[in-house]
């Protein structure tokens, strides 16, 4: 298990944990960052993930198998 905390590369794991930290932003939990630039959750959450200051864990998927016929299927 690795714990990181350097912004996703892929786009779509950097909109999801974005979008979790503003959840969380928006149910009461405090900012990261000490003077953030906006009140909007969501560019809050861009911004503690540009700085590096949420930690996230990163599971690699399951592994997909070809079956006889090429159909892709997961094990």
């Amino acid at each position: 298990m690795t714990v990181q905390t350097k912004a996703p590369e892929s786009q779509f794991a950097y909109v999801v944990l974005a979008a979790r930290r503003a959840r969380q932003i928006m149910a009461g939990a405090p900012s990261l960052i000490e003077n953030p630039r906006t009140l909007k959750a969501t560019r809050i959450a861009c911004e503690e993930l540009e700085h590096s200051l949420i930690e996230y864990e990163f599971t690699e998927p399951a592994s997909i198998d070809t079956d006889k016929d090429g159909n892709k299927r997961r094990k």
